[in-house]
């Protein structure tokens, strides 16, 4: 029973990021459960799918972005974590963040997962943002 876990849980990350990287937001969204936790990096947990809609909505308007050398490392309980590479360029300025011009970033992420069935309940992002900083400013 673990193994097959451990390949459901890799399947659904790497379903979810191919769909990140499409841009197919409907079937990033479809692979989450409706009560979705988002803990983003430096900020409050937002909470439901419909939260994580207008986050991604968000994202899009004010990056362009794509997940390279993604490795994934599954657990137990049905979680998860995957390493990768945020290639990006920073299109629309962000609130509270400084003026966008087009800059382009390449920057290490961690991303931790848990999931109930075949829908992820939680997604957690980290990142160096004073790192960010310096490759936006």
């Amino acid at each position: 029973m673990g193994s097959f876990l451990t390949f459901i849980m890799k399947s659904l990350i790497e379903t979810y990021y191919a769909a990140f990287n499409t841009g197919d937001r409907e079937a990033l969204l479809a692979l989450l459960a409706d009560d979705v936790v988002h803990e983003v990096n430096e900020g409050a947990p937002e909470l439901g799918k419909e939260a994580f809609r207008s986050f991604l909505a968000r994202m899009d308007r004010c990056y362009r972005e794509t997940v390279e050398d993604l490795v994934i490392f599954t657990g137990p309980e049905h979680r998860a974590a995957a390493e990768f590479f945020i290639r990006g360029e920073y299109l629309v300025t962000d609130e509270g963040l400084p003026e966008a011009r087009g800059q382009h970033y390449h920057l290490r992420v961690g991303a931790f997962f848990e999931a109930r069935g075949r829908k992820i309940t939680r997604v957690t992002n980290y990142y160096n943002l004073h790192n960010w900083l310096g490759m936006v400013r």
